[in-house]
């Protein structure tokens, strides 16, 4: 099922919010509405040149550092 224009954009309002929090997330689309960017070249150019083990390890240190912030907001 194709998601509609509305449905894709409430969708991943969600999910930002989910995973930066309400105010990051809108800090982020105002960023990608302030800023010319080009989501494709970004997201080709991402991990350039980087071994499946470093990616990895940079996924995992940023979950690290996602629970320690929850951690911390939750003491």
């Amino acid at each position: 099922m194709m998601r509609t224009e509305a449905m894709l954009k409430d969708e991943g309002m969600r999910i930002l919010s989910e995973h930066l929090g309400l105010v990051e997330a809108e800090r982020f689309v105002a960023l990608i509405m302030r800023e010319p960017f080009d989501y494709t070249e970004w997201r080709q150019n991402l991990c350039d040149g980087m071994s499946v083990k470093e990616i990895s390890k940079k996924a995992m240190d940023y979950q690290e550092k996602l629970n320690n912030q929850v951690h911390k907001q939750l003491t």
